[in-house]
């Protein structure tokens, strides 16, 4: 288990070189609302970023690359 904190621009770098796989990723917005919002993602090779859109009352994510 990986603990991050984001950077001033809201980013957490995981590594540079992730094994293909499954992943949970678990965020602690600072929200009102969300606590917590966890993400089960699998990767392949290659680069991703995992981008989480939080507003007072929803959240969302997709998978970029």
């Amino acid at each position: 288990m990986t603990e991050m904190r984001t950077d001033a621009d809201g980013r957490a770098t995981l590594g540079e070189q992730l094994d293909p796989g499954a992943y949970r990723l678990v965020f602690h917005p600072p929200s009102p609302f969300f606590r917590r919002v966890e993400l089960e993602v699998e990767l392949d090779d290659g680069h991703y970023h995992v981008p989480l859109l939080v507003a007072p009352y929803s959240c969302a994510t997709y998978r970029g690359s």
